[in-house]
C-alpha cells in the first residue's frame, strides 16, 4: 500500500472522530509566505517531495497563480499528522493575501475553526494582515501566530539578539491588540497569542524550520543557537532538528479547536435558528446522525465534473447519490459524489460526516453562502457571508465574434457563481455586459478566465464605480401615482454616521425589518426612538422609515413601497449609480380605497418619483471610492514616492521612520490609481514595497462633480444634465 493510499484510508477513518479533526486556514498579507508554508506542511505529511517544497507552490495549481507568483483562489487540502502518539486529520485552506481576492478569505473563514496568521518578521503586521485577522475573528475563528522569514532579520538586516527580541515583541503586541479589539467578548483573553504557551512560533518557511517554546524545551535549542545556525548559513541542519511541519501542526493541534468544541460557540453566531431545536443541537454537538446542515463556501467549475461545491458540514452526514434541498433558492438536487480535497484533486468517499470540509460534485445551482439540508426538511439558513470590501472597478466586456454571444452570457454567469465578489451585469437591451471587481488585477484575472473558457473577449478601459448621496434635507415632497389617486409625502435627510457605520460593519443587518427587532440597537446608535421602532427597510446603507399613523390600506401596499424605495436606491437620479447613506421618512399618504387603483403600476412610480425628486432637492452629490495606499520605501526615495501620491489627488495620512526605511500611509481615489504600479516602481527605482486596502467612499471634490457626472451620463447614453426635481414631481 503506497503512502498516499495509506493516507487516504486514514483520512476516511479520522473523518468520523471530530475530536481528532482540525479545520484551519492560513492567512496573511501578500508575499508573507503562506503558500511556501503550506508546501512545507504538505511535504511533512509526505504529499509532495521535501526537495521541491517552497518552490513547487503545490496549492497554486492555477497557471495564472504560477505565472504571477501569487495565490488567487483559496485551495483546500486534507492531510494526516501524528502528534503525541495520536493521529489528526488536518483540513487546510491556503488563502490569497492580495486585497483584490479578499472575498476568498471571507468564504474560507466560514469553513474553518482556526487560523494560522503568518507575519513577515521584516515587514511586521501589514494592512492586509489586519484585514484577514479581522475576517477570521468576525467568523469566531481562533488565531495562532507564525512569525516567518526570521533568517532575513539575522542575515540581511544584521539585527542582534536584543533587536531581534524587540521586533518579535512588537509584532506579538500588535497582533494581540487586534485580537483584543475584535475577538468575541468571552474569548478575548483566552485567544491572546503567547510565546510562553507555544501559540506563537518563529521560523523560515523557505528554509523549512520553525521553533516555539515547547519545542525549545524539548530539543534544548535556544534563540542563540538559531542565531548561529542562520549566521553560519546552516539552516538545513536546523530544518532537520526542528522541521516546520512538526512545530506548526503541533501548535495547530494543541491550540486550535476541534469542530466538537468550536461549533458550540460558532453556531450561535452564524446561524440564527432555534438552538434548542433538533437541528440546533445536532450542530452544537457536531452530531453525524442528526439532520443535515451544510454551508456552501465556494463553487468552482471543473472541466470534466461540472460544478464542484465546497462546504462545511455542520450537522448530519452528506452521502453520495443523496437528494438535497437548497434553502435559499428552494431547489432540489441529487448529488453525484462527495469527497475531500488533496490540493488539485478530489478523493471520493461514500459519506462526509459533521465537522468536515466537503467537496460536492453535481450540486447544480449551488452558490457560495447557500445552506443545504435534507429533502423534506426546511432549516433556517446560515447567516449570509459579508465581504469586507465591495467592487469598485468595472469593465465592459464584448465577445470578439458575435456568434459567441450566447456562450459569453453563460460564461459570465459561471464566473459570477465561482467568485461572488464579482458583480456581473448583463444588459439584454443594450447588449452591454459589465463586470465589477475589487481592482485592476482582479478584473485582469477574470478576463483571462473568460478567455480560458473558450470565449475571446475585448474589454473596455476600467470604469470606476461611484455612489450617489445627499448633503442637505428636503420635504415633505409629494409623489403622485400616474392616475393621481394615490399620493405619498416623504422627507429625506442624510443618514446618521453611526448608523451608516453599523450597517457597513454588519452589526445592523440589511433587509426588510420584521417587527421591532432592531429598535433597541438603532436607538443606541442615536436614531430617535419614534423612528427606530418604525424602520421598515434597511437597504444599501439607507433607511426607509414609516412615520405615518392610522393610514387605511397602507399595510396592503407596504411591500410595493419598499420595492419602489429599493429600485430608486439601485440607480439614482444624478447618474444612475447606486444611492447610499440616506434616510427616507414616509410622513403621510393618500391611498385609493379600490385595490384596482393602487396596484404596482400606480404605487411604484409614485414612490420612485417622490424619492428622486427629493434627492434632487437635497443637494445631491457623487461619492468616489478611495483606497488606502501604504508604501515602504528607503529614506532617499521618500520625496519622489510622496509626490507620486500627491499627483494623484492623494492625501498623506501618516509617515513614520524605522532605520533608513520610511513608511507612508495615504488615501488616494481609485480613479487615480490606474497605472500606479509602474509609476511607483520607477519613482523608487524598484526599491519599494506597497499595498492597498479599500477605504470606502468619500465625497468627490466639488470642482469635479459636474465633469464626472457628465462623463458617466455620456457613457450610459443619458442626457448630459440630470433632470431637476420638477421633472419627477410635476
Amino acid at each position: 500500500m503506497s503512502r498516499r493510499d495509506k493516507m487516504i484510508s486514514k483520512i476516511k477513518e479520522l473523518m468520523y472522530q471530530p475530536e481528532f479533526i482540525r479545520n484551519i486556514g492560513i492567512v496573511a498579507h501578500i508575499d508573507h509566505g503562506k503558500t511556501t508554508l503550506s508546501d512545507n506542511l504538505l511535504a511533512g505529511a509526505g504529499m509532495i517531495s521535501s526537495e521541491l517544497a517552497g518552490d513547487q507552490r503545490f496549492l497554486d495549481f492555477d497557471e495564472q497563480e504560477q505565472a504571477r507568483g501569487i495565490t488567487i483562489d483559496a485551495a483546500n487540502v486534507s492531510m494526516v499528522h501524528e502528534y503525541h502518539d495520536d493521529e489528526y486529520l488536518i483540513n487546510l485552506i491556503d488563502t490569497p493575501g492580495h486585497v483584490d481576492f479578499g472575498g476568498d478569505v471571507t468564504r474560507a473563514m466560514r469553513a474553518v475553526d482556526g487560523a494560522v496568521v503568518v507575519v513577515c518578521a521584516v515587514e511586521g503586521i501589514m494592512p492586509q494582515t489586519e484585514t484577514v485577522l479581522r475576517q477570521a475573528l468576525k467568523e469566531n475563528v481562533r488565531p495562532v501566530l507564525f512569525i516567518n522569514k526570521v533568517d532575513r532579520l539575522i542575515n540581511e538586516l544584521k539585527l542582534d539578539a536584543t533587536e531581534l527580541q524587540n521586533r518579535f515583541v512588537k509584532v506579538i503586541a500588535s497582533a494581540n491588540k487586534l485580537i483584543k479589539n475584535m475577538a468575541p467578548e468571552e474569548l478575548k483573553d483566552k485567544w491572546q497569542v503567547r510565546v510562553e504557551d507555544g501559540s506563537v512560533a518563529f521560523g523560515s518557511a523557505y528554509h523549512n524550520w520553525a521553533i516555539n517554546v515547547p519545542i525549545m524545551q524539548e530539543t534544548e535549542i535556544n534563540f542563540n543557537d538559531i542565531y548561529n545556525y542562520c549566521k553560519d548559513d546552516n539552516q538545513k541542519e536546523l530544518a532537520d532538528r526542528v522541521p516546520i511541519h512538526q512545530v506548526l501542526l503541533g501548535m495547530v493541534v494543541e491550540h486550535l479547536p476541534s469542530p466538537d468544541i468550536s461549533q458550540a460557540y460558532r453556531v450561535p453566531t452564524i446561524w440564527s435558528g432555534d438552538l434548542e431545536s433538533e437541528e440546533g443541537q445536532t450542530m452544537i454537538k457536531t452530531d453525524p446522525d442528526g439532520p443535515l446542515a451544510v454551508m456552501v463556501t465556494d463553487v468552482s467549475i471543473d472541466k470534466h465534473a461540472g460544478e464542484i461545491a465546497t462546504g462545511r458540514v455542520y450537522g448530519g452526514t452528506l452521502e453520495k447519490g443523496s437528494e438535497i434541498f437548497f434553502v435559499g433558492s428552494h431547489g432540489k438536487n441529487r448529488i453525484q459524489q462527495v469527497g475531500v480535497y488533496m490540493g488539485p484533486e478530489r478523493i471520493n468517499t461514500d459519506k462526509v460526516p459533521a465537522g468536515n470540509i466537503v467537496a460536492i460534485t453535481g450540486a447544480k445551482n449551488a452558490v457560495a453562502g447557500e445552506t443545504i439540508c435534507d429533502i423534506g426538511r426546511k432549516i433556517q439558513a446560515f447567516e449570509g457571508l459579508e465581504h469586507i470590501s465591495e467592487p469598485v472597478v468595472t469593465v465592459a466586456v464584448e465577445a470578439k465574434n458575435t456568434k459567441d454571444l450566447p456562450k459569453l452570457i453563460e460564461v459570465l454567469r459561471q464566473v459570477g457563481k465561482e467568485d461572488p465578489t464579482v458583480k456581473v451585469e448583463i444588459n439584454e437591451e443594450t447588449g452591454e455586459h459589465l463586470i465589477s471587481g475589487m481592482g485592476e488585477l482582479h478584473l485582469e484575472i477574470i478576463a483571462y478566465r473568460i478567455n480560458e473558457k473558450g470565449v475571446e473577449i475585448e474589454t473596455s478601459e476600467p470604469i470606476v464605480v461611484y455612489r450617489e448621496t445627499i448633503s442637505g434635507t428636503a420635504g415633505p415632497v409629494e409623489g403622485k401615482s400616474p392616475n393621481k389617486h394615490n399620493r405619498f409625502y416623504i422627507e429625506i435627510e442624510p443618514l446618521e454616521d453611526e448608523i451608516f457605520q453599523a450597517i457597513q460593519d454588519g452589526s445592523i443587518k440589511e433587509g426588510r425589518v420584521k417587527g421591532k427587532e432592531m429598535a433597541a440597537s438603532l436607538t443606541e446608535l442615536g436614531l430617535p426612538k419614534d423612528q427606530a421602532r418604525k424602520v421598515w427597510d434597511v437597504y444599501r446603507r439607507s433607511l426607509f422609515v414609516n412615520m405615518t399613523r392610522g393610514i387605511q390600506y397602507l399595510d396592503e401596499i407596504k411591500e410595493l413601497l419598499m420595492e419602489g424605495f429599493e429600485s430608486a436606491m439601485d440607480d439614482g437620479p444624478i447618474a444612475k449609480e447606486k444611492v447610499m447613506g440616506i434616510k427616507i421618512k414616509l410622513m403621510d399618504a393618500k391611498i385609493h380605497e379600490d385595490a384596482v387603483h393602487r396596484g404596482p403600476a400606480q404605487v411604484l412610480p409614485a414612490i420612485r418619483k417622490a424619492v428622486y425628486g427629493s434627492l434632487m432637492m437635497a443637494e445631491p452629490t457623487l461619492l468616489e471610492p478611495i483606497q488606502k495606499v501604504f508604501i515602504n520605501v528607503p529614506q532617499d526615495y521618500m520625496g519622489s514616492s510622496t509626490r507620486e501620491i500627491q499627483n494623484r489627488r492623494g492625501q498623506i495620512v501618516n509617515m513614520s521612520q524605522e532605520g533608513d526605511m520610511a513608511t507612508v500611509e495615504s488615501k488616494v481615489p481609485v480613479a487615480e490609481m490606474f497605472g500606479f504600479a509602474g509609476d511607483i516602481r520607477s519613482a523608487a527605482e524598484g526599491r519599494c514595497l506597497w499595498s492597498t486596502e479599500n477605504a470606502g467612499f468619500e465625497r468627490l471634490p466639488r470642482e469635479l462633480q459636474k465633469i464626472i457626472i457628465k462623463e458617466i451620463r455620456d457613457r450610459k447614453g443619458l442626457s448630459p444634465e440630470p433632470y431637476g426635481p420638477d421633472h419627477y414631481l410635476g
